[in-house]
């Protein structure tokens, strides 16, 4: 199903799966996609997450020490998504998992178990050929990651070749919360627009419902990672589902309807 954000701007809301456990992590979810949230993020967690913040990256270190693997994070998509038949869902991964597995068995197993798209943070536009070949075969909306110092040629590339969003990378660096968001985040949105008509998503330290009132003045989604996971680190998992909701919930109030 194509990607659609109901409010301006949406909200794209990450979650590590697997922690604290899988069965959270699907309560999480959905209790997310009950508060506002337009897509989930599904990130697959990995031993070596060099792109992520101390945040993601010790969330990814507790998923794995349980064992958490791909196939159980396409186990919580299929949950979710007979759960939620409307909500947007992406899986978000290295490159290696994936290639464990095999691109065409994942691209299958990703389609079957209702995944809307794929984002690989490892994977760049210029050597992705076979990638997005397999990707469109299985019906899957490959989304790329767009930095502000790439150049325009750059960009033009990966607006071209992404489906369903845009992601916009507001600042170079790891994922993290911040207190502002980045001055040039609003530049890179602009050239992006020359190169297309998809929605741009905007993350990398967007936490805070003032942040999400701000991204929506010049994109059309906010994505929200470390300020939830930096939560669920701190919450008990018995309590993690509610507090995300209401998490989620006062992010809306930097939310216009549609």
């Amino acid at each position: 199903m194509p990607i659609s954000f109901s409010n301006k701007p949406g909200l794209v809301i990450y979650f590590t799966a697997g922690d604290p456990d899988l069965s959270t992590t699907r309560e999480m979810a959905l209790a997310a996609i009950d508060n506002g949230a337009d897509v989930i993020e599904l990130g697959v967690p990995f031993s070596d997450p060099l792109a992520d913040g101390p945040v993601i990256q010790r969330a990814s270190e507790r998923a794995v020490g349980k064992g958490t693997r791909l196939t159980d994070v396409l186990g919580i998509c299929k949950e979710i998504r007979a759960a939620r038949a409307e909500a947007g869902i992406i899986l978000f991964s290295y490159l290696n998992p994936v290639l464990q597995m095999g691109l065409e068995a994942f691209a299958k197993a990703a389609k079957e178990a209702g995944a809307d798209g794929v984002l690989l943070t490892d994977m760049i536009v210029e050597e992705a050929g076979e990638y997005l070949k397999v990707m469109h075969a299985a019906g899957l909306v490959p989304v790329f990651l767009a930095a502000p110092t790439s150049p325009d040629e750059r960009l033009k590339a990966i607006a071209e070749n992404s489906q369903g969003f845009v992601y916009a990378i507001s600042r170079v660096g790891i994922t993290g919360t911040q207190t502002e968001l980045a001055s040039d985040a609003k530049g890179l949105v602009e050239r992006l627009r020359k190169f297309t008509s998809l929605p741009i998503a905007l993350g990398f330290g967007v936490s805070t419902p003032e942040h999400v009132r701000a991204v929506g003045e010049f994109a059309d989604a906010a994505v929200i990672g470390s300020a939830i996971v930096g939560l669920v680190e701190k919450t008990p998992a018995t309590e993690a589902p509610r507090a995300v909701g209401e998490f989620v919930r006062s992010l809306c109030g930097g939310v216009k309807s549609a």
